[in-house]
């Protein structure tokens, strides 16, 4: 197994920016690629992005909550119908073979936590908006996972913390949809405020510490926003084209 791992999360169907990333890690010589997931849901370009993927055999996928939502016969969704409406039963099997978690050595992969891929695992949302866990939190949060290293998606903010106990938790960012607006659990903006693809190089050097690396990527943001707001989704150009949330 190659001691270096590429980390890509929520594409949301931009295979604009998925094919900067992908190109960029070949160019680096990384071999294999862990996908934290929310892969195809967008209303940008689901099949090409599923394409891309699907003809990778070094890619691991985890399962994201919008990849499950697809698995799913009926969700009041623009995003869900778009989607839903394209693929056929070789892409939905597909995504059935996608993995919860994954681990190796000391590393965890993960889309949301070890636990739900429907929740934060370094932000929470209340009816202030959203905050950074505690360390303490995070330690009582990730207590029973043995993996020094978690490395998650969900939030596509991209983020490093280093905690007391030893553990570093690595959110990713999104590859191809950097920030969004969410009603539930209340009312809140996810930002990057940037509109650059993002991933992460994760890498063993030779005292056996990993080294991360986050890299962002430009790509043609205006391409794909301008797909976006042709299929009347201004929820996605917006931020695709800005790196910030539309607010309502």
């Amino acid at each position: 197994m190659s001691q270096s791992f590429a980390v890509i999360s929520d594409i949301h169907s931009n295979s604009m920016a998925l094919e900067a990333v992908l190109q960029d890690i070949s160019r680096r010589g990384i071999k294999v690629i862990v996908n934290l997931g929310d892969s195809l849901f967008g209303p940008i370009d689901p099949l090409g992005t599923a394409k891309l993927l699907m003809s990778n055999p070094n890619i691991v996928h985890v399962m994201g909550n919008c990849d499950q939502l697809l698995q799913q016969e009926n969700i009041d969704s623009p995003s869900y119908r778009f989607v839903k409406n394209l693929i056929g039963p070789e892409i939905e099997h597909w995504i059935g073979t996608f993995k919860r978690t994954w681990t190796f050595e000391d590393l965890l992969f993960c889309h949301g936590t070890p636990y739900s891929n429907e929740r934060y695992l370094l932000e929470e949302v209340d009816e202030a908006g959203v905050r950074y866990k505690t360390p303490d939190q995070l330690i009582a949060e990730l207590q029973e996972i043995p993996q020094n290293y978690i490395f998650c998606g969900h939030s596509h903010v991209f983020q490093m913390i280093y905690l007391p106990d030893g553990k570093t938790i690595v959110n990713s960012g999104s590859v191809g949809l950097p920030a969004y607006y969410e009603e539930t659990p209340y009312p809140h903006a996810m930002e990057s405020r940037s509109p650059y693809a993002s991933y992460v190089i994760a890498h063993k050097a030779a005292d056996n510490h990993w080294r991360i690396e986050h890299i962002m990527l430009p790509y043609d943001w205006d391409k794909a926003s301008t797909i976006a707001r042709q299929n009347r989704r201004e929820d996605y150009a917006y931020p695709i084209q800005t790196g910030r949330a539309l607010l309502p």
